[in-house]
């Protein structure tokens, strides 16, 4: 998404400028207003300007804001903190990103001010907590969360990853032996039963079919994948693609389950901490989309804030949307009857951690046998085709 470079005021009428970003102008508008900001100035930031820096590792990232804290709540001075981390930072970008982070606040910006100008490293999320931490005079207590947050999140991230990657391997692997097979093995046989008189069995005739268009045109078939994935890639970054491709995985069998149940442990650690830092929930429900990782997910999110915004409560509209289970939505509910919404999304996050934990370990089991069971048949296949013919001749000359 296009990043822009804006100058306003906060609400107690200090100067305030940063980058923000958003699919348009006018969205990236409205995300400042919801943030009481009033914008005197707004224009998209060069191309060259904003890729300057890279990405930040999340565990960088951790590491970096954990560190922050502990020299805030030690006393230290903000410049000097920020020089300190600089300077030890191991990440020649991130160095290059705190180094002008410290620049911008000894020329007089607010923290919060100089993170928003590098979109790519310090997300909404951040610089907004950093914010209310700033206004509240809590910053040390909000990086820790900050922290403690990102080690979840990154923590979250790795069980999906591990829950892909036993399959990938796997089916990786399958697809490497049948092309060795069908390239390498199939045709000696191809050769063999040129000179044998008579018709081919079916499932014989079908490999060597495979074999040849493999072998003739193999690089025809691999630059099609790779143009198909490149076409997906592309229509995965619209709006409408996006949407249709999420609702997909959300309803493909066990792994659906799977990264729904992280949708809703991202979506209830992030307004939790949002919530418990001070940020207005409407505020915090608008990161919490954007950063929510599902378009269904994201736009139940959003539909439930148009309705808080009508004056609604939380429980009911996030009902509505039919994506939330009815646990979580009845402890919503508790939370904002005795006023402890972010204990409450905590308690739900951990609760779903934990789910993940346990599918993902449930997916592991079932895809392991699943798997070689696939393998084995797909070769058996292969083997029981080619010597279809040696059995069938060998019939002919006994009788």
């Amino acid at each position: 998404m296009p990043a822009f470079a804006w100058k306003g005021k906060n609400r107690l009428g200090d100067a305030q400028e940063g980058v923000i970003v958003a699919d348009n102008k006018d969205g990236a508008l409205k995300m400042l207003q919801r943030n009481g900001i009033q914008v005197s100035t707004i224009q998209p930031q060069s191309a060259k300007t904003a890729a300057r820096f890279g990405k930040v590792k999340p565990k960088t990232l951790a590491i970096f804001t954990r560190q922050f804290s502990v020299m805030i709540d030690a006393g230290l001075p903000l410049v000097q903190c920020l020089e300190i981390l600089a300077s030890q930072q191991e990440d020649k970008n991130f160095k290059s990103i705190i180094e002008e982070v410290r620049q911008d606040v000894e020329k007089g910006a607010t923290l919060q001010a100089a993170l928003s100008k590098h979109p790519k490293a310090f997300n909404d999320l951040f610089v907004n907590m950093v914010g209310a931490g700033e206004v509240g005079g809590i910053l040390d207590l909000i990086l820790q969360r900050l922290s403690g947050y990102i080690e979840k999140a990154v923590k979250l991230t790795g069980k999906v990853k591990s829950a892909m990657m036993y399959p990938s391997a796997v089916i990786s692997i399958a697809v490497i032996v049948v092309w060795v097979i069908m390239v390498k093995v199939i045709p000696v046989f191809s050769q063999i039963y040129e000179g044998v008189g008579g018709g081919l069995p079916a499932p014989t005739q079908v490999c060597i079919s495979i074999s040849n268009v493999l072998m003739n045109y193999g690089y025809i078939v691999v630059g099609a994948l790779v143009v198909i994935f490149i076409l997906y890639r592309q229509y995965y970054k619209t709006q409408s693609g996006k949407l249709q491709c999420d609702t997909l995985y959300l309803k493909m069998p066990v792994l659906g389950d799977i990264l729904l149940k992280v949708g809703i442990a991202r979506f209830c650690r992030t307004l939790g901490t949002l919530v418990s830092s001070g940020v207005p929930i409407l505020e915090g429900m608008d990161i919490t989309a954007r950063t929510a990782g599902n378009m269904v997910i994201q736009n139940a999110i959003l539909k439930c804030r148009d309705a808080v915004e009508q004056g609604r409560n939380i429980a009911t509209p996030l009902a509505e949307t039919k994506v939330f289970p009815p646990m979580v939505v009845q402890m919503v509910g508790v939370g904002e009857a005795t006023g402890a919404l972010d204990a409450m999304l905590s308690k739900v996050a951990d609760f779903y951690d934990d789910e993940v934990d346990n599918a993902v370990a449930a997916l592991t089991s079932l895809m392991e046998p699943l798997m070689i069971g696939v393998l084995g048949a797909i070769i058996g296949f292969i083997v029981v085709s080619m010597y279809m013919p040696i059995f069938m001749l060998g019939e002919a000359v006994g009788e």
